[in-house]
């Protein structure tokens, strides 16, 4: 095979690998999208032939102006060295700005912009699933009363299935997905012929006389058009996966083209038969065709639904080892793959959030405004991340970078304002959700500094340590000692504690500190920072990407080339406890420091985090006023 023909075939498989993870979001959206802009305030849009080319109109250039302008060709083109998603652009943004106001700025709204995410991530399972399982209707009316405990199941079952890992049927998506899209296109091109004049609606002049001709109409169901463009955030969040390239070109090649055609065949039927507007998706099916299409629009809606968890804990993760959420359980479901990664606590409280907006709102027209609250935000967060990006990391001329970011704020501005009128219907369940966990976020990010500082303050220089120990430090156990510590420059609590009430010092004694650069994956380049201290102490730190598996024991090995061995069996890791006991003091408020002190409490141990032997991890507390 010629090396050409290898490069097409391997990108042919990236390609449709993307279409099973990264399109399943955006390409669930015609269950909902059409039925929804028609329905939205009570039926205020009139269907006649104007409105209805107007609306086909607005979907199409949507679709070109948030995915294939903004995403595709500008914000995909940010990655922070091949990985997105909010947390790696929040990552990008930081990395050049020395400013503290901008840098607390910056990590406000990247805060936001990954609380939306988890918003996002508990409607998108619940509006998908639940739009797949309603057209069982159509089967029979008598299924009606079903639909909510099916979804449940479905839901149930989806996160049940999660510490299983996805490899086992991973390799069905990609196929499941080809299918679905080629059904949305086949749909389209067989309603189109019978109304093939919808076909106008390419022309962008019709989009704009709609929304001139009466513009408050127009403005309240662009908070309904907004539903065409869900799932743009996963193009670029779950890039790193495949690569820019096989996502754009599966976009322009067999995504957008088969979306297109859905839109406009679902607008073709509802135009000759307007009583079809309750669900035109599965009315644009012929009556034999309508069972499997359930059954397909239903497995596309958990493949969806899978990418937005996985999503989920990459972020989880990311965040995680950022500082911004309290250290968890990470479980890896594939030897080969590092990116199959399962947290058992996000999973569980992403579906009771999942379970809980379907028995909130109980059907998916009434999510729609919660929907488009939750991934316009998102829209406008990474708009603004993105302007850092443009200037600090690319170097553009600031003129050049406001022309290209207002151009993206006109569009998510309007979008935004056309959803947040919704907050009484829907709307206030993302951003309620948003206030929680950037209350949570902001409270366990400002707590961990302020304790950081407060040990650091208390604790002595290793300096001054080993000066004043320099006699005591003459007899020694055998073996290696490692203490971890967040402060490379002072003595860890632990080996105080352990000199104190064990009096025995190792032969050998590393002080190893653990630090999250900015970027996904470290390098050998700049990965061990190593330094001989007197005594046979040694100064190391680990420099990890947010992305890196962090298995602190296999990375010590790399030690040897400075000369230090370490045998597994003969090395320990010492660990010190806080128990936080609160106190007034004026830095944080006492409900936040009681609230920073349950969060600390439920914190995993870092014996999971870091992939230390239990056998060899040792404990000792201490209590510190807080």
């Amino acid at each position: 095979m010629k090396r050409s023909d290898k490069h097409n075939a391997g990108m042919f498989a990236l390609s449709v690998a993307a279409l099973g993870v990264v399109f399943g979001d955006i390409g669930t959206s015609p269950l909902y999208a059409i039925k929804e802009i028609f329905s939205i305030g009570n039926n205020i849009l009139e269907l006649n032939e104007a409105n209805l080319l107007g609306i086909l109109s607005l979907i199409f250039w949507s679709l070109i102006s948030v995915v294939s302008f903004k995403y595709i060709t500008f914000i995909m083109n940010a990655n922070n060295h091949g990985e997105g998603g909010i947390m790696a652009l929040l990552a990008l943004a930081i990395r050049k700005n020395r400013s503290k106001r901008n840098r607390f700025l910056i990590l406000t709204i990247g805060m936001m912009g990954a609380c939306m995410f988890y918003a996002d991530g508990m409607i998108t399972p619940a509006i998908s699933v639940m739009s797949a399982v309603e057209g069982i209707e159509f089967i029979t009316p008598t299924f009606h009363n079903f639909i909510i405990p099916i979804t449940l199941v479905i839901i149930f079952g989806l996160f049940w299935a999660q510490s299983k890992g996805t490899s086992a049927v991973g390799f069905m998506f990609g196929p499941i997905m080809l299918f679905w899209f080629l059904t949305l296109a086949g749909l389209g091109i067989y309603n189109i012929l019978q109304a093939p004049f919808v076909l106008y609606a390419l022309n962008p002049f019709y989009a704009f006389q709609f929304l001139t001709n009466e513009f408050s109409v127009a403005f309240i169901t662009l908070g309904a058009v907004v539903l065409v463009v869900t799932g743009a955030e996963s193009l670029y969040a779950d890039m790193g996966h495949f690569g820019r390239e096989p996502v754009k070109i599966t976009w322009f090649s067999f995504v957008f083209p088969s979306l297109t055609l859905n839109y406009f065949g679902q607008g073709a039927l509802i135009i000759n038969n307007p009583s079809f507007v309750k669900n035109p998706f599965y009315l644009m099916a012929p009556e034999w065709m309508l069972i499997p299409l359930v059954i397909l629009a239903t497995l596309a809606t958990i493949i969806a639904s899978q990418a937005c968890i996985t999503g989920a804990f990459s972020v989880s993760r990311q965040a995680l080892q950022l500082g911004f959420i309290p250290r968890m359980r990470v479980d890896h479901t594939s030897e080969n793959q590092e990116g199959q990664i399962y947290l058992p606590r996000v999973n569980w409280i992403l579906m009771a959030g999942v379970m809980a907006v379907v028995l909130i709102f109980q059907n998916s027209s009434a999510l729609a405004g919660a929907y488009g609250v939750a991934i316009t935000i998102d829209f406008v967060i990474t708009t603004i991340l993105a302007s850092f990006v443009f200037t600090q990391i690319w170097r553009w001329h600031w003129i050049k970078t406001m022309a290209v970011i207002i151009l993206f704020l006109i569009v998510d501005l309007i979008f935004f304002g056309a959803n947040i009128i919704k907050v009484l219907d829907g709307g206030w369940f993302p951003l309620l959700i948003g206030a929680i966990l950037i209350f949570l976020m902001s409270t366990w990010k400002r707590g961990r500094s302020l304790l950081f500082y407060k040990l650091k303050d208390e604790s002595m220089s290793i300096d001054t340590f080993l000066k004043s120990m320099r006699g005591q430090l003459k007899n020694r156990v055998k073996g290696t000692a490692v203490f971890l510590t967040p402060n490379p420059d002072g003595v860890p609590h632990a080996l105080l504690h352990n000199l104190k009430h064990n009096k025995i010092v190792h032969r050998n004694v590393i002080l190893l500190s653990i630090r999250f650069k900015n970027y996904p994956h470290a390098t050998s380049k700049n990965f061990i920072e190593f330094e001989r201290l007197p005594n046979n102490f040694f100064k190391i730190i680990l420099n990890y990407g947010f992305k890196d598996e962090t298995r602190v024991p296999r990375d010590l090995k790399r030690c040897e080339k400075f000369g230090l061995k370490l045998d597994p069996m003969d090395t320990s890791y010492f660990i010190g406890k806080e128990s936080l006991i609160p106190h007034s003091s004026g830095q944080m408020f006492f409900f936040r420091k009681k609230v920073f002190i349950t969060l600390f409490r439920s914190a995993e141990n870092i014996t999971n985090q870091f992939y230390l032997p239990a056998n060899r991890v040792v404990e000792l507390g201490s209590q510190v006023l807080f």
